[in-house]
């Protein structure tokens, strides 16, 4: 009895954990996947190497036929004037901050006034018929007024009626940026409540949410996130446009550029503007990039976004 027990435990297989953890120290790569591996890091090399040399003749060719122009040393004056450029940049710069805290009010503005937006037209029956049509013919007339025009009807013609208090310039044209991109945010919301498939509705209705609660908890996270990658490029649209509230007559990067090229009779302050302009929208452009790219790996890979 004893042998047959000795015999038995001798029998018993070892631990699978241990086995498991072995077989996966114990395996390497075949050969074939090796070569296949280095095949494509040479590949890599080599796209990166043509690239790089591609870059470097064209930016090259570029730059003899502009510096090999007849007017090359004039425009160098008028526009790429070092001492200019320095000169003119406190100023800048100081118009710029107020460029960006247009821009802060003006995106939370936006927000919020075009998710109300993209509410009422998503509200289902016909009692709600009237809040419906006014939304998209509000949507209809924003998206084709030019914005500089809604700056002008905003900025001057409001003033005009004399039933706000005097107010500084660069409120009336954060008020034309909302009233313009509201009309563009809202349709890219509404778009991305109508994907969210209506099952995701009735699921949370039967289980006794409230309409606003199905929208709040259920519905607008999912139309969020499908949506966040346009409403970034809507966001990045914005930074530049908010540059025309110079045409009310506020101090911003523009202006304050405009006042520099009359001061020095020199067209380098507006190039610095357009510098500063492009380095305020590189970190969104940026991260938009990345975001799309992210989610599109995600959506290839089979996950839920």
């Amino acid at each position: 009895m004893a042998e047959s027990t000795k015999a038995g435990g001798s029998r018993r297989p070892a631990d699978p954990g241990a086995a498991g953890a072995s077989g996966a120290s114990a395996w390497r790569p075949s050969e074939l996947e090796l070569s296949r591996r280095a095949f494509r890091r040479t590949q890599t090399r080599r796209s990166v190497l043509v690239s790089a040399v591609s870059t470097i003749v064209f930016a090259g060719l570029l730059l003899w036929a502009v510096a090999g122009s007849p007017g090359w040393t004039k425009v160098r004056e008028s526009f790429f004037d070092p001492e200019v450029a320095i000169a003119s940049l406190p100023r800048i710069l100081e118009g710029l901050w107020l460029n960006i805290q247009v821009l802060v009010v003006a995106a939370i503005g936006v927000v919020i006034f075009a998710l109300l937006l993209a509410t009422l037209r998503t509200l289902r029956g016909p009692v709600f018929f009237p809040l419906r049509a006014l939304a998209a013919g509000y949507t209809d007339l924003f998206r084709g007024m030019p914005l500089i025009i809604v700056l002008y009807l905003v900025g001057y013609g409001i003033p005009g009626l004399d039933f706000f208090p005097r107010v500084p310039v660069a409120v009336w044209g954060t008020i034309a940026l909302i009233l313009t991109y509201s009309a563009y945010v809202s349709e890219v919301f509404r778009a991305g409540i109508e994907a969210v498939h209506p099952s995701q509705r009735l699921a949370a209705r039967s289980l006794g949410l409230s309409h606003g609660q199905t929208m709040r908890r259920v519905v607008l996270p999912q139309a969020l996130r499908k949506v966040t990658p346009a409403l970034m490029n809507d966001f990045v649209a914005m930074q530049k446009d908010v540059g025309l509230i110079s045409v009310l007559g506020a101090i911003d990067a523009v202006r304050a550029a405009q006042i520099e090229v009359a001061h020095y009779f020199n067209f380098t302050p507006y190039v610095v503007a357009g510098l500063l302009f492009v380095l305020l929208a590189w970190p969104m452009i940026r991260l938009t990039d990345w975001l799309t790219a992210r989610m599109r790996v995600r959506e290839q890979g089979g996950s839920i976004v």
